[in-house]
């Protein structure tokens, strides 16, 4: 899988990465949405990112590392000021970390880069209770896919009009809770629910809804994670006519509003070129909309699916970039259909946590046979299953201890019972590892937590923030407490 450009931290923060970082993003003061935008969202008003600690320079492979990573010159390797050796030891392997201060800053970059525009977090990538709570104070929004990730943000204190639902199976239960708590918008995503919907409608509302519209264009580090074209189970066809057949059934229904089109391109995408190519083609459904039905579209969501780098080296998308050239875009498209240039809303989630995390792990057992080298942790496809469904490559390092070995390849594998549970094919670690090693795997905090599984019911590994030299718990390991309490009959 390919990946994205760092979004650069503000001035004050840690350590910046290496020189490959795009160059930093203007400053300027964000822009109040119009009347039918979702609610403003508010100037954030966060702590202060840490000072930098005295460090060596930065290994070029530590580029791929969280912001605030820090190599001291006779210490540990440390991240927001923590050596990851006192996380291993104090809260046990596997175990993920977050950085709050990379998280804050990424977040600040899209606030930024996009200061007309509202910026919703992809809550799919990872959530919890912090990290709702981090980017609301950012003054981003959330974006969801189901009743629990909604009302966890809710009870968090995330207010539920600047979050938008979407998905293509809806189930009564996730509509039922954003009627309730009242979200900004839910996008329609099939033909079938927009009646269902309408129906759930209390009497006397309105909810205001948005289509996922799929404009036929391919886009995406996998097949897999592709979601633009007509071949996948998401949104309603542009080129069959199903996106204007549901623009005309939603305006019949009295109960919704129609407010604006949605699409989501995949994931992974690291060129600028398919999100102009989707402006062109919602803002000329704009138009036929508004020749047809005599309704201006205020909104437009261009989803989110901006890639990262994995691996030192790898392509990403350039933010600022991306920003400058859909803003033209929209501009143009818009005047040349002779329409008012809509809200814009982006959907970032895996460009945002994905690399503020690390997973850490404990060697078990190095095997050498036939010909390979086989380091086995402590972890696998249970807190990580990217790598068997995407092939995504990651490069794990030792951290905790010096080694003036000479590197070797190998191929770090999980602990499951699965030929598959392979962590990172192929790459390069010290020929003196051993059983106790503590491992670290950067770019670890997007699509770990919020795929793990229960298998071989290991449990999953605990979430710990670190921040300005602190660690704290957010999320705790799950337990065998956990699964016997579940499991309630024989």
């Amino acid at each position: 899988m390919t990946t994205l450009r760092v979004p650069p931290l503000p001035a004050q923060s840690p350590t910046p990465l290496p020189a490959q970082s795009p160059a930093p993003l203007p400053a300027q003061s964000p822009t109040p949405p119009p009347a039918q935008s979702p609610a403003p969202l508010p100037a954030p008003t966060p702590a202060a990112l840490p000072a930098p600690a005295p460090a060596a320079p930065l290994d070029p492979d530590l580029s791929v590392w969280p912001t605030t990573t820090t190599q001291p010159a006779h210490g540990d390797l440390t991240v927001g000021g923590v050596p990851l050796t006192d996380i291993a030891e104090r809260f046990g392997t596997p175990a993920y970390l977050i950085d709050e201060a990379d998280v804050r800053a990424r977040c600040r970059a899209y606030r930024r880069a996009f200061p007309d525009a509202d910026v919703l977090y992809a809550a799919k990538a990872f959530l919890c209770r912090a990290m709702a709570h981090w980017v609301e104070e950012e003054g981003l929004g959330l974006d969801v896919c189901s009743a629990g990730e909604l009302e966890l943000a809710v009870t968090t204190g995330f207010p539920a009009d600047r979050i938008v639902l979407h998905g293509n199976a809806k189930s009564p239960h996730d509509l039922a809770a954003a009627l309730r708590l009242g979200v900004g918008r839910i996008v329609i995503d099939s033909a079938s629910e927009i009646a269902r919907l309408a129906a759930a409608v209390p009497p006397g509302s309105r909810q205001k809804v948005m289509v996922r519209v799929v404009p036929g264009i391919a886009a995406g580090g996998h097949a897999k994670i592709r979601t633009g074209t007509d071949d996948q189970k998401f949104g309603l066809s542009l080129t069959d006519g199903s996106a204007q057949h549901a623009v005309a059934r939603i305006l019949g229904q009295p109960t919704l509003e129609l407010v604006g089109l949605h699409c989501h391109l995949g994931s992974q995408i690291t060129t600028e070129k398919p999100f102009l190519a989707a402006v062109r083609r919602l803002v000329g459904l704009m138009a036929r909309i508004k020749d047809q039905h005599g309704l201006t579209l205020p909104e437009l969501d261009l989803g989110g699916g901006h890639g990262i780098a994995y691996r030192p080296g790898e392509e990403a998308l350039d933010i600022a970039a991306l920003a400058r050239r859909v803003r033209a875009e929209l501009t143009r498209s818009c005047a040349a259909a002779d329409l008012p240039v809509p809200r814009l809303t982006v959907e970032p989630g895996r460009a945002i946590a994905g690399p503020a995390g690390v997973a850490l792990y404990r060697v078990l057992a190095v095997k050498r046979t036939g010909g390979q080298t086989f380091v086995a942790v402590d972890g696998g496809m249970s807190d990580n299953p990217r790598p068997a469904l995407y092939g995504v490559r990651y490069l794990p390092r030792l951290v905790g201890r010096r080694s003036t070995a000479e590197p070797a390849a190998v191929t770090v594998v999980g602990r499951h019972c699965e030929a598959g549970d392979i962590l990172a094919s192929d790459v390069a670690l010290p020929g003196d590892v051993r059983p106790g090693d503590l491992l670290g795997v950067p770019v670890a905090g997007a699509y770990h937590l919020s795929m793990a599984s229960g298998y071989n019911l290991v449990g999953r590994p605990p979430v710990v923030a670190v921040s300005d030299g602190h660690a704290r718990l957010l999320v705790r390991r799950e337990s065998l407490e956990d699964f016997r309490s579940r499991d309630i009959g024989l």
